[in-house]
């Protein structure tokens, strides 16, 4: 008896894992939507030929690479020393 409600019980659960699964996925934004949405944030009140030229760039802007970053925060860190620079070039690139 106890291997036949084992047994039901795994395949009511092979039926409702995936389908809560599925939900979960459908109801989070994708990438896509996520950078769309930074885009339109960050166009604020722009309009027009400006607004478009803008969002052109910004939806195909590659992700900055690590070491991209890093090369930016030493930029900007310029004459920094010890704790000053430590701390700016954690803030930097946490960002």
């Amino acid at each position: 008896m106890k291997k036949l409600i084992n047994a039901a019980a795994l395949c009511a659960a092979a039926f409702v894992l995936p389908a809560h699964a599925a939900d979960a996925a459908a109801s989070a934004p994708t990438a896509q939507q996520t950078k769309m949405s930074t885009c339109n944030k960050d166009a604020g009140e722009m309009k027009g030929d400006e607004r478009k030229a803008f969002m052109k760039k910004c939806l195909s802007a590659k992700p900055a690479t690590q070491q991209d970053k890093m090369k930016s925060c030493n930029k900007d860190a310029g004459e920094m020393k010890g704790d000053e620079r430590k701390a700016f070039m954690k803030e930097c690139l946490s960002k």
